[in-house]
């Protein structure tokens, strides 16, 4: 008997507990390397006992293949809640039993939500899964994810039914222990909220996105001073008193704040902004002693202040006294007359700038994270958290919807969401009946989310950053220009190679182009270069007019500017297209009546281009026909780096647009593009995009609106009516300008180039006069 003992209490394995990855939350398994099934005479699928401060139960399932080497368990936010654990502490796994249940109770861990109807969905879904009383547990409405081992595979493989992932309490088992449900069970879903035993049931790391590096300083920073305070005891220094989050909105500031209460096991106190101010004099104050009050009594604690630029705002920019009486406040409480154990504040902010620089210092905020917009793998991270519950499509494919949402923060990603699932709801509309006020049941298993909805959601949602200047994506492609090879070539080494492959790059040592200045005759396709480029390397896209951006106000262009420079770096991958550029930024000094505000425009954009030396994956493309009039400071290496001449095409090129623009056309036998593209020299695609136009509306001429094809006749017309826009002058003039540009730019002093007849004439020193400002100077 005393051996049998001996051999149970072997059958147990010492692991330290590590994060799942995001998509496997809620599914209740435990990641084990080889070792620990050996150790515990398991097999894959087998039910172990999670011990951490409480016991819980998991599925059995093989470690990650980068884990396979490391003493870890990972498990999912909700089991570390079951467990009362957290990543990095250390957990006992053994081997258990689990038994049938004849009973399991069931009620809402989220507060907002009431739930009633049939239990066979939960009893479907939670079929043969290990439960334990007190334990929060999850429904999963996806199938879960791949390299899971068939044994576990068919226990999730249970008869499907669209459930959302909608977190829960096992109330009461019977028998008590480790229970599973199967066909024999009772299952009772109470509709009220049941106070979970673990905050980790709202919100835990696992709800959290896209931010892995910014959970890890917080939990230097957070747990580490709350769960061993001794550790900075033993180092003599005091333990960090506050950590100030800041970042554009909806990036998850307020979520991770509740996030790292919940796993770091701390009481929660929360400042709301404005809700602080009170109407009687001091009234703010005592408000804010109460809570910090209340946090001493109660530590270890988190104080966690939303919006905090509303009541410590910088005390010279503010005429009331409330306020600065409320900042002073702020600051000695985050000083503490006694010191402060086992209390942290974590503020919030997306304005960061506008909070008193006495808050901005060690000691009150010791540390500043920002939280940026997530790249493309941290999208895919938010993706799989906010679909996990959703029963999706086979089609649906979160890489590629991760690929196509560049600037999108969390907050966009939660909408996109929500409108495919509106999406999904509209389609199954007709068949609900409203006076019955309930589904039934066949239309809701047959409730999916396709890809067509999430691609739907995308023309309705657009990332926040992006709110006021959002260009629809263009849907031009390289497939749809002609007779710009050379001018395509130069543009995806120069735009598409560096956005999609930047470590290329790096491994080389070298920069990305930062501007490309298009230029050429009318009508030779600049702006269609432009969209292609923001299509096909799959980028934000920033279009801007010179007329959007010059304003009659003082400064009011400058702001612009920057404020679309800071705009495209919040949603880089980003390409701004400045059309007309010459407008905007011409040649400062050339002559007395030049207004002031264009010198003002072209100094920040200069500025702005050579500011992008830092920043990444953000492109300027300025499109012009009269090159000569562009300021020469904004054509050297380092802010224009490319000058792409966009000439007109040759004859390949004339028959590849023709082809483009008829092929929606339906063209008679005896129609020879390649005949009609030898009588169009010099035509720019503009040009042949009108012979088209108009051999379509002869043919509707000649059969007086009953034509069913087009004929050679017709675009015999249709060329007897239309000419060529770039004459041969034009065309040499622009071939001798293309080696001007480059020598203006590469002038070695400051010169002025006058302008004739579109042409650079000898070039004269500028002298400025006593004043600065004074024309007659020159």
């Amino acid at each position: 008997m005393a051996e049998d003992d001996a051999a149970t209490i072997d059958r147990t394995v010492r692991l330290q507990v590590a994060a799942a990855r995001q998509e496997e939350s809620g599914q209740g398994i435990a990641r084990m390397p080889r070792s620990a099934f050996q150790a515990l005479g398991i097999t894959e699928g087998d039910v172990v006992e999670v011990v951490g401060k409480r016991a819980t139960a998991a599925i059995a399932a093989p470690a990650y293949p980068e884990d396979e080497s490391l003493e870890v368990v990972r498990l999912d936010g909700l089991q570390r809640g079951n467990a009362e654990t957290g990543s990095g502490e250390h957990v006992v796994i053994r081997s258990a039993e689990s038994r049938p249940a004849t009973r399991v109770v069931f009620a809402p861990a989220q507060r907002e939500m009431r739930l009633q109807g049939p239990t066979q969905a939960l009893q479907r879904n939670f079929f043969r899964k290990p439960l334990v009383a007190g334990d929060i547990v999850a429904t999963t409405g996806q199938q879960p994810v791949q390299n899971m081992p068939p044994e576990v595979r068919r226990m999730f493989n249970a008869p499907a039914y669209a459930l959302t992932q909608i977190r829960l309490t096992v109330v009461s088992t019977s028998p008590k222990g480790i229970v599973h449900i199967d066909e024999n069970t009772e299952v009772e879903l109470r509709p009220a909220f049941e106070e979970p035993r673990d905050a980790r049931a709202v919100v835990n790391y696992d709800d959290v996105g896209g931010i892995g590096d910014t959970i890890q300083q917080l939990r230097e920073m957070v747990e580490l001073p709350l769960r061993y305070p001794e550790l900075f005891t033993r180092l003599g220094v005091d333990p960090p008193k506050g950590v100030l989050l800041h970042g554009p909105p909806g990036t998850g500031k307020t979520r991770l704040a509740q996030a790292v209460a919940n796993e770091s096991d701390a009481d929660f106190f929360t400042i709301n902004g404005p809700e602080i101010m009170g109407s009687g004099y001091g009234e703010s104050e005592k408000h804010l002693r109460e809570v910090f009050e209340e946090a001493a009594k109660a530590a270890p604690a988190i104080i966690f202040i939303d919006e905090i630029d509303s009541i410590a705002p910088k005390r010279d920019r503010v005429a009331g006294e409330a306020e600065k009486r409320l900042v002073a406040q702020l600051l000695t409480l985050m000083d503490g007359l006694e010191a402060r154990s086992n209390i942290v504040v974590i503020a919030a902010t997306n304005r960061p700038d506008a909070i008193d620089e006495a808050l901005r210092r060690p000691g009150r905020f010791d540390r500043e994270i920002v939280i940026g917009v997530p790249d493309e793998k941290g999208r895919r991270e938010i993706l799989a958290i906010h679909t996990r519950g959703m029963p999706l499509g086979d089609r649906v494919d979160l890489d590629e919807l991760a690929r196509t949402t560049h600037g999108f923060v969390g907050a966009d990603i939660a909408a996109l969401s929500r409108e495919a699932a509106i999406e999904a709801v509209r389609r199954i509309m007709p068949r609900l009946d409203l006076d019955e006020r309930t589904v039934p049941p066949e239309v809701l298993e047959e409730l999916q989310v396709t890809r067509e909805d999430f691609l739907a959601a995308l023309k309705r949602v657009q990332p926040s950053a992006m709110r006021e200047v959002m260009v629809q994506m263009p849907n031009v492609g390289w497939s749809d220009i002609g007779g710009l090879a050379k001018a395509t070539e130069q543009l995806r080494e120069g735009i598409e190679l560096p956005l999609k492959n930047p470590e290329a790059f790096h491994r080389l040592g070298i920069r990305a182009a930062k501007g490309f200045l298009l230029y050429g005759p009318p009508g030779t396709g600049k702006t269609l270069l432009a969209k292609a480029v923001a299509k096909e390397s799959e980028a934000n896209f920033i279009s801007m007019k010179s007329s959007d951006l010059l304003s009659k106000w003082y400064g009011e262009s400058e702001q612009q500017i920057a404020r679309m420079f800071q705009r495209a770096r919040s949603v880089a991958p980003c390409v701004i297209f400045i059309d007309e550029i010459d407008s905007l930024v011409p040649a400062r000094g050339t002559g007395q009546d030049e207004p002031a505000v264009t010198g003002r425009v072209v100094n920040t954009i200069l500025a702005e281009m050579d500011g992008l030396e830092e920043l990444q994956s953000v492109i300027v493309i300025g499109a012009t026909n009269r090159p000569t009039l562009v300021d020469p400071a904004l054509l050297r290496p380092g802010r224009f780096d490319e000058l792409v001449y966009v000439g007109t095409p040759d004859k390949d090129g004339r028959e590849r647009i023709l082809g483009i623009h008829a092929r929606n056309m339906p063209l008679a036998s005896d129609v020879d593009l390649g005949v009609i593209a030898e009588k169009t020299e010099r035509f720019t695609g503009a040009d042949l995009e009108d012979i088209v136009r108009r051999a379509g509306l002869s043919a509707l001429r000649r059969a007086g609106g009953e034509a069913d094809s087009v004929t050679a006749a017709d675009f015999t017309e249709a060329l007897a009516e239309s000419r060529a826009t770039v004459t041969e002058e034009m065309e040499n003039e622009y071939l001798k300008m293309r080696g001007e540009l480059k020598k203006r730019a590469a002038a070695v002093r400051p010169t002025i180039g006058f302008i004739t007849d579109g042409m650079l004439e000898p070039t004269r020193e500028f002298k400025h006069g006593p004043d600065e400002g004074d024309p007659k100077g020159s």
